[in-house]
């Protein structure tokens, strides 16, 4: 085994300590993005595990998670800085009384502003600046770990800003000049896929697609968060699942819905599916009622799929 695949393995390793269970596609997407400092674009059906991904890196690393969500109308102010309006005016109240020392021998208006021109600056610099996610990663002393979740919500001028952050890991501001990041932070981006992404953003980042888990995977991911779920249960439960994703549905059972229903059934002291049983939490499986309709004629089916032993 090579020294790349060694270190691949213990990223799975130490990623499941955090409860997060990765497949080799994952975890050598994410070693490699360490490795050549490179954001990752991480795209896939909402509930496969891409915010939770972010979050389980920035524990196992132990670096702050600065998390940016993203949406409609998102701008600079909101994702990478703002100023401290507020403190400006405090301090321009308690400077008044040096107004007159400061005004002393200006000879008219002109020459009055061009004195008080020279203290503008003063209150534009990174003293009165408020630092936004985008920002505060770049700022971090030992490193971060930046989420820019659902990407895919914000306008494309959003993405525009971003281009300078991806490439250089740095962000230039019109008041101040170039602020560059102390230490590179690790980027992670996540997408749904409503809409297309720009070619320069997705060449600034490798590219990650999570699908939903097969059976196996998933089978493991309930029982590092449900340990007590019974083996045969959580074998049926998931494969119910899997039989559910093959409809065409609004919305597909989540990863997190799997699990959701595992403690649900847990609760419920059930060791095997039954059409009661199911039939009276399949709620917390399915989010839509038009779901629920759909699935409830196929119970018989996905029961006698879902129990078999084959």
């Amino acid at each position: 085994m090579t020294d790349a695949r060694k270190d691949i393995e213990q990223l799975i390793a130490k990623l499941a300590e955090q409860g997060y269970i990765a497949s080799s596609a994952i975890a050598t997407t994410l070693y490699i993005a360490q490795q050549l400092e490179r954001p990752i674009l991480i795209e896939g059906p909402p509930g496969v595990g891409k915010t939770e991904l972010a979050n389980a890196t920035a524990a196992m690393l132990a670096k702050p998670l600065f998390r940016l969500q993203c949406y409609e109308g998102l701008d600079e102010s909101k994702a990478l800085y703002d100023w401290k309006y507020s403190k400006q005016l405090l301090y321009v109240q308690v400077l008044k009384e040096q107004l007159h020392d400061i005004l002393d021998g200006t000879d008219g208006l002109a020459n009055a502003v061009e004195r008080l021109h020279n203290f503008d600056d003063i209150f534009y610099s990174e003293r009165f600046l408020e630092p936004r996610p985008l920002l505060k990663a770049l700022q971090s002393d030992d490193g971060a770990v930046l989420l820019i979740d659902e990407i895919d919500k914000a306008d494309y001028e959003f993405e525009s800003l971003l281009l300078e952050i991806l490439a250089d890991f740095s962000v230039t501001l019109p008041e101040i000049g170039t602020l560059r990041a102390r230490h590179k932070p690790l980027v992670i981006l996540t997408s749904n896929n409503t809409r297309d992404l720009s070619d320069a953003l997705k060449r600034r980042c490798l590219h990650l697609y999570i699908p939903f888990p097969e059976a196996k995977l998933e089978s493991r991911i309930v029982h590092s968060r449900v340990p007590a779920v019974p083996d045969e249960l959580r074998r049926q439960l998931v494969n119910f699942v899997h039989g559910v994703r093959e409809l065409d549905l609004k919305k597909q059972p989540a990863i997190s819905e799997t699990i959701d229903w595992a403690r649900s059934l847990l609760l419920l002291h059930c060791d095997s599916l039954s059409r009661e049983l199911v039939e009276d939490t399949l709620n917390v499986l399915l989010k839509y009622e038009e779901d629920i309709n759909m699935v409830s004629p196929e119970l018989h089916g996905l029961i006698k799929r879902a129990t078999s032993n084959l």
